[in-house]
């Protein structure tokens, strides 16, 4: 139990503890909090109180406008300071509990604060790695026969994104322009995306990198995890059709990717790892391992739309229908070499579970466009229009207690053309 008021569906408990970046308007500078109840503690005010063998000699992390020099010190500093931290916050615990003066300039309000980025990310990877999203794709452009291709079930299938379009939830979207050919029979044209979609996915954040031509071994691949946060990876449709052959995405994903601003953990997330896919064909050695990496998140998106008196739920899924483990993505990332840094994003690629309801995009939950999406008192989407919001949140039921990841949301804003 912590010594702050948690209300027993809050997100964040003292079994959290996510990291996050944030601001007030009494001292803009952006500093590293910890979320606990609807409080924010400021790691910059204690850092003096990291006393342990490894965060003695760097209390200096704390004091950083990003999360970047924390998350590159590794696995023993993190454990020591998610202990410290829940023992200082525990009701057993008098040190900050009893200092009102401390307390005072320790904690701030989450309403009151303004949430930033966690960290400078200097390289963003999006992988693909949902076998029902990838499946349901696959019918739907290439038929049943060659849903998947062939080298889906032997690779983490994954592209690198675009690091300076990633946003903090709550930032508005604008709708892309670009090129597309809503004919096949009649040139491109150019203008205002029409099928502007959702993604709901998941990523994680790098901690230490490796060295350049040296690989990251997937036996220590979880000592590279820092942990977790909700991503929507808006997505043009149209422009991506005109534009995927032969490079892949480009123009129709880097407009814009949102994620949510609190950093959970993976040791917040461990009890709630759940066996791994099976996975046939078995992979090749070097992405092979034993340890449980995927984990029960339960996931939801809603749309709210102008006119709409609330948000409707359009798709409740899961994390553990992803198909290729964490793991394995980072330790394909670097089996040729790449050097990954601290505070890289790795995204898991669109999460669709096996029922129609869990499907991850509104392109499968309107089948390309052939189905309205009910969205109640007549509203209907086949994808989004100017003004709609689009709401993902995701959390770990515990025994009393919930591990959430915050909201990750963002609007729509009307395109805007160049002069």
């Amino acid at each position: 139990m912590s010594f702050v008021a948690v209300a027993e569906d809050s997100d964040f408990p003292i079994h959290n503890l996510p990291y996050g970046i944030f601001s007030t308007p009494g001292n803009p500078r952006p500093r590293i909090g910890v979320a606990i109840g609807d409080q924010i503690l400021d790691l910059s005010v204690i850092k003096h109180l990291f006393t342990g063998p490894v965060l003695s000699k760097h209390q200096d992390v704390f004091d950083q406008p990003t999360l970047n020099s924390f998350m590159g010190l590794g696995q023993a500093a993190w454990k020591e300071a998610r202990a410290f931290l829940q023992n200082l916050l525990s009701t057993s615990h008098a040190r900050l509990r009893d200092d009102t003066e401390l307390r005072r300039r320790a904690f701030t309000a989450q309403a009151s604060a303004v949430m930033h980025l966690p960290a400078a990310i200097g390289d963003y990877t999006d992988f693909y790695s949902s076998r029902q999203h990838a499946t349901n794709v696959g019918i739907m452009f290439r038929g049943k026969e060659n849903a998947l291709m062939p080298n889906w079930l032997h690779i983490p299938v994954g592209y690198h994104g675009r690091a300076s379009s990633i946003v903090v939830s709550g930032t508005p979207i604008r709708r892309p322009m670009g090129q597309m050919s809503p004919d096949d029979s009649k040139p491109p044209v150019y203008g205002a995306c029409r099928l502007l979609d959702l993604e709901l996915e998941m990523a994680f954040f790098v901690g230490p990198g490796n060295n350049f031509g040296e690989p990251i071994p997937i036996s220590r691949a979880h000592e590279h995890i820092f942990g977790m946060v909700l991503m929507n990876d808006w997505s043009a449709r149209d422009i991506q059709k005109w534009e995927y052959v032969p490079l892949g995405p480009f123009l129709g994903k880097s407009f814009g990717t949102t994620i949510s601003p609190w950093v959970v953990p993976m040791e917040a997330l461990m009890p709630f790892a759940v066996p791994n896919p099976e996975q046939d064909p078995k992979p090749l050695p070097y992405l092979c391992h034993d340890r449980p990496y995927t984990f029960d998140i339960s996931l939801s998106v809603a749309l709210k739309g102008e006119g709409m008196s609330r948000a409707a739920t359009v798709c409740k899924s899961n994390f553990k229908h992803m198909y290729w483990t964490m793991l394995q993505q980072l330790t394909h990332h670097t089996v040729n070499g790449c050097n990954l840094r601290p505070g890289d994003l790795l995204a898991s690629g669109t999460i669709s579970g096996p029922e129609p309801e869990s499907f991850g995009s509104l392109l499968e939950l309107s089948w390309r466009g052939t189905k309205a999406i009910e969205l109640g008192d007549g509203h209907t989407r086949k994808f989004l229009l100017d003004g709609d919001e689009v709401i993902i949140t995701g959390h770990c039921q515990g025994n009393g207690y919930r591990i959430g990841f915050g909201q990750c949301a963002g609007r729509v804003l009307p395109a805007l053309s160049p002069a």
